[in-house]
């Protein structure tokens, strides 16, 4: 990372020893008796809670990028709902993926018959994250890292951040610096598309389901949206199954409604059912069909699900394809400066193109495959072999990008069992912003920003995720 730019910090550091030590005890009692807390993976117990991983205070980051992804957001809405209504885009893109990825073809599969047999719900329920980071080579232009169309987490808790931060800012004799804090929405607005998906359902008895993992490491973001939805709306009742419970419990009633025991369900809110791991056998594949066919609203719907792809994203990169979806020149241009290069390895001229430029110059990408949750991509120097081990077919299932160059931060990474006092770190700071659509192909009932998250990570490590065990918690300091 030698000559790369370093983001003036907000307050001076290093921090006197004392001092330090003195706030970071007490921002780990703030985090954890403020619910910014995560079971332990190591020693996982369904009766404790560690703080989940924080930087210490806010990280900087250019305000007129913060700005410019916030007010695209409504924009990146409207085109992964188009996206996923577009039937022959969806299959076309996906057809070489379908053939070498197994769970995308399965998800596909589930696709293919419910569009054979007709939705039992024409809505959709979009809780997107778009994420992003800034690119030092454009003058920190911020550049799309991933669009995630299904369990977009770390709303719940990301909403603690900004309060955490200020807490220690205030401790460390900078309270006015708190106004370069953005206020934080996510929860209320990721909810209040929930319960607007209750409204629009129409059935005042009827429930919102939870679709969650067997075991749920990140319960507190969970329990959040369940709990913010039950203060604002006693009489919607939320309910958590994983999916075989689902298959267990649920059926289809005479009008395709989602039974589970005495409960209607108006709205699925998927916390899992992103990965292969969730499905132990073909008992939870049934259980994804029956939701899918079913006359609850679905948060995402297949369709949605499979808008999220990478595979996706790669081929929504291409200028002209943007033009299908976005009619607004002006809308196409601003979507079109966020993104990166991303490039196609399926078996074709230009797929082999990338293939080979990838062998010369493994440097400048990251290989990533059609997966959510973090952990799954490939960096610089170990593209050749892993692309080496791959036949021509497999290579569908995989796409080439970028990689993005972002500027460093200097701050305190706080982690359970970490140094006492903390050193400060080397870290970059990914942006993800957050939004809200509903409606059918032909309608959309709402569509706007719904607040936004911070994940930050050490500048040497290639992956982020928090539930991954790889970044921290976070929120943004605006730079002018």
């Amino acid at each position: 990372m030698t000559g790369t730019p370093v983001l003036e910090p907000c307050v001076p550091l290093p921090i006197a020893e004392r001092t330090l030590i003195d706030v970071t005890e007490k921002a780990k009692d703030w985090a954890i008796m403020h619910g910014a807390a995560m079971r332990s993976k190591t020693n996982f117990s369904s009766d404790a809670l560690n703080f989940a991983p924080f930087i210490l205070m806010p990280s900087s980051f250019p305000r007129k990028e913060f700005e410019k992804a916030k007010n695209l957001q409504t924009i990146i809405n409207q085109l992964m709902h188009n996206v996923a209504h577009d039937e022959e885009f969806l299959t076309t893109t996906l057809a070489e993926t379908v053939k070498v990825d197994e769970f995308t073809a399965n998800l596909f599969n589930v696709y293919k018959k419910v569009l054979a047999n007709g939705f039992g719900q024409a809505y959709s329920l979009g809780l997107l994250r778009s994420d992003y980071l800034a690119h030092m080579f454009e003058d920190n232009s911020v550049k799309q890292v991933e669009i995630n169309t299904i369990a977009s987490s770390f709303g719940g808790i990301s909403t603690h951040m900004m309060p955490l931060q200020s807490f220690v800012m205030s401790e460390l004799g900078h309270a006015d610096k708190i106004k370069n804090m953005p206020e934080n929405t996510a929860l209320s607005g990721l909810c209040g598309g929930m319960i607007k998906a209750w409204e629009v359902y129409a059935q005042p008895k009827a429930v919102i389901l939870f679709v969650i993992e067997d075991v749920s490491y990140n319960i507190c973001d969970q329990r959040f949206h369940e709990f913010y939805i039950r203060e604002q709306r006693p009489d919607i009742k939320v309910l958590r199954r994983t999916l075989t419970q689902v298959h267990k419990e649920g059926k289809l009633g005479p009008n395709k409604e989602l039974l589970l025991g005495e409960y209607e369900v108006a709205v699925i809110y998927f916390r899992a059912g992103y990965e292969p791991l969730h499905y132990h056998s073909q008992d939870e594949w049934d259980a994804r069909y029956m939701m899918e066919c079913s006359r609850a609203i679905k948060c995402p719907s297949i369709h949605y699900h499979l808008a999220g792809t990478k595979k996706v994203q790669q081929a929504l990169a291409q200028p002209e394809m943007l033009e299908r979806f976005i009619s607004d020149p002006e809308k196409i241009k601003a979507v079109g400066q966020i993104f990166t290069g991303l490039y196609s390895l399926d078996d074709s001229e230009a797929g082999n193109a990338s293939y080979e430029m990838a062998l010369k110059e493994p440097e400048r990408f990251v290989l990533k495959p059609q997966r959510e949750g973090g952990g799954n991509n490939v960096y610089g120097a170990d593209i050749p072999d892993a692309l080496r081990k791959m036949s021509r077919v497999e290579r569908a299932a995989w796409i080439l990008m970028d990689l993005i160059q972002p500027p460093i931060s200097k701050g305190y990474m706080i982690r359970p069992g970490g140094k006492s006092p903390p050193e400060v770190v080397d870290l970059v700071s990914e942006l993800g912003i957050f939004g809200v659509i509903l409606g059918d192909v032909d309608n959309v009932i709402c569509n706007y920003q719904a607040g936004h998250m911070l994940r930050t990570k050490l500048s040497t490590a290639n992956e982020g995720g928090v539930a991954a065990g790889l970044g921290a918690l976070d929120s943004p300091y605006l730079l002018d």
